[in-house]
């Protein structure tokens, strides 16, 4: 994709040429058989599939400057596992295969490779290939008794990456099946013998074109066509220095929307270019990838690499790896892989595998190969696709891709317009030579009358004739007759279009018809694709952050600014698609897609870009977002795509059918008489003086340069990838490779990768500083906004999705350099290991404490027991949760437990203090083991201990939990002692415990129930039974056993009739205490404490009425009901998931309830009437007497309507709550009031009926506030905003009251 930029950079003509290199690999005749080590050596194999070093024989030109020859990457690539030897018995069909080269400013250069098998003639190779079959006879003869199967030697291959390169260096090609079929296949003798007398050694040749551009069916067709000339009995028409001469320095890039004939040796060769306006240049044919792997698992495979995974493919064809790999990162646009891209991996390349980054790579497979034999670094965050079976494994979770039932049926239905099935159908590769098949029998299988209509040949046939076609498929005869009657027919078609003078409209080849299909299909199929993004995105503008005043102050501050508004943008979506989205905002993808966004407002718009801008633009002009913005229905994005996809597939047509451009016939070149000499079946040596780049090229150069008139872009500043670094390693293997005698992969890899994985080492640790940072700033919220760190609070969202992220970065890091693998997850492996070590430990010492494994944790409460910090404690907890099933599962819900527990840095620390283990696990150059960068790492993570995360509990909702509570009497008075049974009932966000009695004077209990989530509340009470039926309690602590959670509920009140309020059951409400932690790394930086409960001293100095301690001024108690009913109002705004408890807004410290006791208290008179506390509740009760006193009497008859019915309103629920069975007291009864009428929206109701009650002249001061009309209208003012809210009761307040 980024092909395009690639093309115009670099000075010279070289840019606008179709090829740049014609290369050929095979057999070195001078170096013989020389094993490849790197390919993975396997001596057990019969010679003839073992892996021998393929050469560069030539290439043409020496050197282009803007895309200079990589030997050694070419020949690896070009000949992935090597030369490929067969006798007369094997099949020798040519093979065709692509490979790309990202270079180090992260653009690409294509190769198209045509692969054959030529007679060897050197008798010295022959010679050799005997002798080591001799050898292996002999040995096999000699081992055949001690070892029933030869192929043992991977198993106990020292290191996982050796097991896999000898697994896979046996590969063999799909179509050499046909010599194994004798009796003898395990052990590769006489069946597969080779004897220089009987036999015929072949061996393999690839001819490969390496271009630009991706231009695989002009490239496929020129291959194939020079190697028929090659094999053909006659010579070919000119020398083939001619054609190539052609094609490499005559034959330019078509220019953009323009099309361009060239000729191969027999026929002419088609190829076109999308217009500015158009998707990007993609040749590979997305039907083959549709059809290889099926709608549903592309999908699939499509949301892993958009989620920035590592994706493996696999098959036994390159041709195959490379055509899913490239129609995935077509299908991204408007957004680019930015990460390894490898689609077929060189089997010398196979320690790649333990890169911890995203990759996109591909690899071959042996032809038999069980999956479960393939031994791979890391699985934890890996999504394998093997092709040939159809079947793909995808990490454990992910978010699906939005509204993908409706998006999966979209693409369905074009490829049934095209006849072929959604579900997909194993083609079988298709060989290179049977390319010019034709397409009739797929375009007869396909019933829709308008293709047929489409297609110029049939397009006389009438209903009968469609009537008449489907009833003759299927049977054999006719279908030999018509494979006849086609052969003919094409020339008959085209003599008749010549007739009617319609050359090159009618006249296409079989094989330029299935182009041209091919072609609409892409059009057609990533018209979908990117419909679905400009809807996703069409806003995206609008979020995009610009403070910078130039480029180079945007290019040196770049890492420290936020580019995107990630908050408001996600706030703006629909609710199903923002598990996606989150995600998605957050890859390397996405960020490099805004980062070029900013640019082109200093420099040129990317091409992408700059066609993606335009979709959108052109949707706002037809106004298709604007009023579905926040629905997630799915609309089919059917006039954009329709336009599109006309315009498109006839722009498509339009250039093939009317050529804008034909570019110099070959021709005579100036050769000494006696060169180019044919000789059937033997590629020819070629004549390099006549090919290198010379004076020739000037007299035809002038032919076509101009066509392309724009000067050539700037060059940019290279951008450095993770994909850059892979040809360094290979030039790095290869020569490492020269200086050591057949070196074994294991004593290789850790020299060369030591180096190479430097980088890695440095990016992990560069990933980890960003993650924790960035999820401190996000957690930090409002703090952290203030002091100037960009986005504001952080939605559990997000919060979900930054962690899972470090999840993915621990589990990478834990798989980097792994001696050897064992299960998905690398990091529950190694904790598995560690807890295997330590409770053999503690079982030789006795005091499993003593050995300072196991801190007790210092607990800040009074009264419950230290819990102890003990990583295998915590491992423990999450190996009995049944709900997990899985390795990947484990470490993940582990990782979260830490982190909930603040000992995440901690544990981590401990688990590598054992450095034997380490050793034994990894390898030199592992993350795990440089000292330095694990130290950096160890200190981000400890950073994370300045906030809070709950993100265990509100992830593992359903699991069971042991509590521990304890009940805290205030000793004073002998009153810790009751008679009294006490009960207890703790609710949280998430459910409650039930009523649960306590053991009289134990006063703790431990019980287990469903996570409660982060508690609320707890019911405390007493059955007032005895003689001692008061008591006075301080408060309530509970504690989580598994995270260690503690709440503290305070009280500091009686329970007992005739004391205090005569109550028997009071609703305490909780405050989180956070621990006081022994590490310093926590102090100081706390988050604030959740909402806490009133505190005792308030409590009694209120309610008590003596007068003691500072009572509040008339502008504070105005000022706190504001706040209350404003935490409120902030509480709804907040996203569902995300707004914890609401009983605590209204009933805690600073709530609502609190705010109003306030209010009432204000000017209460305060006396003791016969030394009896008054309560607010008291005032209350005397309003209901009076007003029912004088409803009784008639007094009442006159008021206006609503205020009677205000009156009845509140007499029925003052009644009801005096009626209750629970004994709540009166500041209970006045909590109660106060929520219920919160709730049903009936406080501003009541006010003015309390204030103009005559019992308050009795009861209240000249100056209080409740009788002050201008204040008690402003406080009704405040309680109307809550009615907008649906103010919802804990069942912990309500229960048992009868409205």
């Amino acid at each position: 994709m980024s092909g395009m930029s690639a093309t115009m950079s670099g000075s010279g003509s070289s840019p606008c040429r179709f090829a740049h290199y014609f290369v050929i690999c095979g057999i070195d005749n001078e170096t013989g058989l020389e094993p490849d080590a790197l390919a993975g050596e396997n001596f057990d194999q019969s010679p003839l599939k073992r892996t021998f070093k393929s050469k560069v024989l030539a290439h043409y030109p020496k050197n282009i400057q803007c895309n200079a020859f990589d030997q050694d990457a070419v020949n690896m690539l070009c000949m992935p596992k090597g030369l490929s030897f067969r006798t007369q018995r094997d099949s020798h069909t040519p093979q065709f295969h692509s490979f790309l080269i990202t270079r180090e400013d992260g653009s690409r250069t294509y190769g198209f490779v045509h692969t054959f098998y030529e007679e060897v003639t050197s008798p010295q190779i022959c010679s050799a290939m005997q002798t080591l079959h001799q050898m292996h006879q002999a040995e096999h003869n000699e081992s055949a008794h001690n070892c029933p199967s030869s192929s043992s030697s991977s198993s106990s291959s020292s290191s996982s990456m050796d097991s896999l390169a000898s697994s896979l260096g046996e590969v063999e090609s799909p179509s050499s099946t046909s010599s194994s079929q004798g009796g003898h296949t395990s052990c590769g003798c006489s069946g597969e013998g080779y004897d220089s007398v009987r036999d015929t050694l072949y061996v393999s040749k690839a001819m490969c074109l390496i271009t630009p551009m991706p231009f695989m069916h002009a490239c496929k067709g020129f291959l194939s066509q020079v190697h028929r000339a090659v094999i053909s009995h006659q010579p070919p028409p000119l020398p083939l220095e001619s054609y190539i001469y052609n094609i490499l320095y005559e034959v330019p890039l078509p220019p953009p929307g323009r099309s361009l004939k060239f000729h191969g040796v027999y026929e002419p060769i088609l190829s076109q270019r999308p217009g500015v306006g158009e998707l990007p240049l993609a040749d590979f044919p997305l039907s083959e990838a549709f059809q290889l792997l099926g709608v549903e698992n592309l999908v699939q495979i499509f949301t892993c690499v958009l989620l920035e995974m590592q994706i493996l493919l696999y098959s036994q064809d390159y041709q195959r790896l490379m055509v899913v790999a490239e129609g995935i990162t077509t299908l991204l646009f408007p957004f680019q892989w930015q990460h390894v891209y490898v689609p077929i991996l060189p089997a010398s390349l196979l320690h790649f595998l333990d890169a911890p980054v995203p990759y996109l790579m591909g690899l071959q497979s042996k032809e038999g190969t069980d999956r479960s034999k393939l031994e791979l670094p890391q699985e934890a965050n890996l999504c394998f696709v093997d092709i040939d079976n159809q079947c793909i494994e995808l990490p454990e979770e992910f978010p699906q891709f939005p509204n993908k039932t409706e998006f999966i049926q979209e693409l369905s239905e074009v490829l049934l317009s095209f006849g072929l099935s959604p579900e997909g159908g194993n083609t079988s590769p298709e060989p290179a030579v049977s390319m010019q098949t034709s397409t009739l029998e797929k375009e007869l299988k396909s019933t829709s009358l308008s293709e047929l209509v489409d297609d110029r040949r049939n397009g006389n046939l009438g209903g009968e004739a469609l009537d008449m076609l489907e009833l003759l498929q299927g049977n054999p005869t006719l279908e030999r007759l018509q494979a006849l009657a086609k052969r003919t027919g094409v020339k008959v078609a085209r003599l008749e279009a010549l007739a009617a003078g319609e050359e090159g409209v009618g006249g296409r080849s079989p094989a330029e018809e299935e182009e041209l299909r091919n072609a609409k299909l892409n059009v057609q199929l990533r018209e979908v694709f990117a419909a679905r993004f400009a809807t996703m995105f069409a806003d995206y503008e609008s979020f995009v952050i610009q403070n910078s005043p130039d480029l180079e102050s945007w290019l040196t501050n770049r890492e420290q600014m936020h580019n995107f508004d990630k908050a408001s943008f996600l706030s703006d979506q629909p609710e199903p698609y923002l598990p996606f989205l989150s995600h998605f905002i957050e890859s390397q993808m996405f960020a490099t897609f805004i980062d070029n966004k900013i640019m082109s407002q200093w420099e040129e718009k990317e091409p992408i870009l700059r066609v993606f801008d335009g979709r959108i633009e052109k949707a706002r002009l037809y106004n298709v977002r604007a009023p579905s913005l926040r629905s997630s229905v799915y609309q089919k994005c059917t006039f954009l795509k329709e336009s599109a996809k006309v315009e498109k597939t006839q722009a498509i047509e339009q250039r093939l059918r009317k050529i804008d451009h034909t570019a110099i016939h070959p021709h005579l070149l100036d050769m000494k008489i006696g060169q180019g000499k044919y000789q059937q079946g033997f590629f020819p040596k070629l004549q390099a003086d006549v090919l290198v780049e010379g004076c020739l090229l000037l007299q035809n150069s002038m032919a076509f340069w101009e066509w392309d008139k724009a000067p050539p872009p700037p060059i940019k500043p290279p951008k450095k990838s993770f994909s850059a670094c892979c040809l360094k390693y290979v030039q790095e293997a290869r020569n490492l490779g020269k200086k050591l005698r057949q070196p074994k992969l294991s004593d290789l890899s850790p020299a060369v990768i030591a180096q190479t994985n430097w980088k890695f080492v440095e990016g992990l640790l560069k990933e980890c500083k960003m993650k924790t940072k960035r999820m401190l700033v996000e957690k930090m919220g409002r703090e952290a906004v203030e002091l100037g760190h960009g986005e504001a609070n952080i939605t559990g969202l997000e919060e979900n999705t930054l962690i899972a992220s470090l999840c993915d970065l621990l589990e990478r890091i834990w798989s980097h350099g792994l001696q050897v693998k064992q299960g998905k997850s690398a990091l529950w492996s190694h904790l598995l290991h560690y807890q295997v070590r330590e409770e053999k430990n503690e079982q030789l010492s006795e005091s499993p404490v003593s050995n300072g494994q196991e801190k007790r944790k210092p607990e800040s409460s009074v009264g419950l027991p230290a819990l102890r910090v003990s990583l295998i404690q915590d491992m423990r907890h999450i190996q009995n949760m049944g709900e997990i099933k899985t390795d990947v599962g484990r470490a993940r819900a582990w990782i979260r437990l830490s982190l909930e527990k603040k000992l995440l840095s901690q544990h981590l620390k401990q688990l590598l203090s054992n450095q034997a283990l380490t050793k034994k696990l990894y390898k030199r150059y592992a993350f795990l083991r440089c000292e330095e960068e694990k130290e950096q790492f160890l200190f981000h993570l400890l950073s994370l201990n300045a906030v809070d995360y709950f993100c265990f509990t509100s992830v593992f909702t359903t699991i069971m939990i042991p509590y521990r509570a304890v009940i805290i009497p205030i000793k004073k008075l002998s009153n810790a002692m009751t008679t009294s049974n006490p009960w207890l009932c703790v609710s949280g966000e998430l459910g409650d415990s039930g009523i649960l009695q306590i053991t009289k004077n134990v006063l703790e209990m431990t019980f287990d129930c469903q996570n409660l989530g982060k508690l609320t509340t707890v019911q405390l009470g007493h059955d007032n039974s005895g003689l001692l039926a008061k008591w006075l309690v301080d408060c309530v602590m509970v504690r989580n056993e598994i995270t260690g959670h503690t709440y503290k509920f305070p009280c500091g009140r009686w329970l007992g009739k005739g004391v205090d309020d005569g109550s028997l059951e009071r609703v305490l409400i909780g405050e989180f205490v956070v621990p006081c932690s022994d590490d310093d790394g926590g102090r100081g930086s706390k988050t604030p404490p959740l909402q806490r409960s009133p505190s005792q001293i308030r409590r009694i100095s209120i309610t008590s009425l003596t007068g003691r301690g500072n009572k509040p001024t008339t502008v504070q108690i105005q000022e706190s009901t504001g706040e209350a009913v404003n935490n409120i109002i902030k509480h709804f705004h907040k996203p569902e998931k995300e707004r914890g408890s609401l009983t605590v807004l209204l009933c805690g410290e600073g709530g609502l309830v609190w705010a109003l006791e306030q209010f009432f208290h204000h000017g209460f008179r305060s006396a003791r009437i016969f030394q009896k506390n008054v309560f607010v509740w008291d005032f209350y009760e005397k309003a209901v007497a009076f007003v029912e006193n004088a409803d009784q009497i008639g007094d009442l008859q006159e008021t206006p309507e609503p205020l009677g019915l205000n009156c009845e309103s509140f007499c029925r629920y003052v009644n009801a709550i005096n009626n209750m069975p629970r004994n709540i007291g009166k500041d209970g009864k006045f909590q109660l009031l106060v929520c219920l009428g919160a709730r049903d929206r009936l406080l501003p109701q009541w006010l003015p009926l309390l204030a103009e009650c005559p019992v308050i002249t009795r009861m209240y001061e000249e100056n209080a506030l409740l009788r002050d009309k201008l204040t008690v209208s402003s406080l009704i003012a405040v309680l109307e905003t809550l009615h907008d809210f649906p103010i919802t009761l804990e069942s912990s307040l309500t229960k048992s009251i009868e409205l």
